[in-house]
């Protein structure tokens, strides 16, 4: 079995661009070590802390819709579901090597595993 690098994610909302149109299917690589340390340097990060993840999430996600690049502009314009489910997103697979979680059925109590990176952002 290959090692997995990159994990496709679906968005609750997803991006609206410039001309109206929404992107919602993305892929998100693992992080380095380089993509969690350069963003310190930058001086966006270095005035607001909290700018920190836009920059990273910039750097790790590859894909998004039909978008030719992502940058700080597009993390910024998500919506704020968006950028909660990318943050989590991140953290699952980058400290778990997984973009799975477990669950319990509430009814039959049956243990099961959803895969973050499906579809369950689909309407």
């Amino acid at each position: 079995m290959a090692f997995k690098t990159e994990f496709e994610f679906t968005l609750p909302k997803g991006y609206v661009d410039k001309d109206g149109n929404t992107h919602k299917k993305g892929v998100m690589r693992l992080a380095t070590a380089k993509d969690e340390i350069l963003p310190l340097q930058d001086y966006r990060v270095q005035s607001n802390r909290a700018y920190l993840v836009i920059i990273l999430l910039s750097r790790v996600i590859t894909k998004l819709g039909d978008l030719q690049s992502i940058n700080p502009s597009v993390i910024e314009e998500l919506f704020s579901t968006d950028l909660a489910y990318l943050q989590d997103f991140y953290r699952r697979i980058n400290e778990e090597g997984t973009a799975a979680v477990k669950v319990s059925c509430p009814a039959c109590s049956h243990d099961f595993e959803v895969d973050m990176g499906s579809d369950l952002g689909e309407s």
